[in-house]
């Protein structure tokens, strides 16, 4: 049976995602597949200290968005129904984004609702 200790360094770090690459698809209940837990459990705390990934705003999740899909100011408005002049204030933080545009950026772009309630 392996040692198994809590990772400290990046190295430790690379290590163990080394490690859980190779038994990925282990299965539940077996000696491999306990381990995969275990070494997810440890990766996950050191990820949440040293490696903590920011939640977007919602106008940086719009922003995003926008240019995976190629999408231009005036194509968001047309797709929103609504004026370039009010997408334009929204993008340049004039103007709150409504209800209804958070639905809509919700339901038609796909962005997650709780980053656009975030704020």
């Amino acid at each position: 049976m392996e040692t198994i200790r809590p990772i400290k360094t990046e190295q430790e770090y690379e290590l163990a995602l080394e490690r859980l690459s190779k038994i990925f698809h282990a299965k539940p209940s077996t000696p491999e597949g306990d381990l995969l837990e275990v070494l997810s459990l440890l990766i996950h705390e050191y990820e949440q200290k040293h490696h903590k990934i920011e939640i977007l705003s919602p106008l940086e999740a719009l922003k995003y968005e926008m240019e995976e899909q190629g999408l231009s100011q005036t194509g968001l408005a047309k797709r929103a129904g609504m004026s370039k002049s009010t997408i334009s204030e929204i993008m340049n933080g004039k103007k709150q984004m409504s209800l209804n545009f958070l639905k809509f950026l919700h339901n038609e772009l796909g962005i997650p609702a709780h980053i656009l309630l975030a704020y």
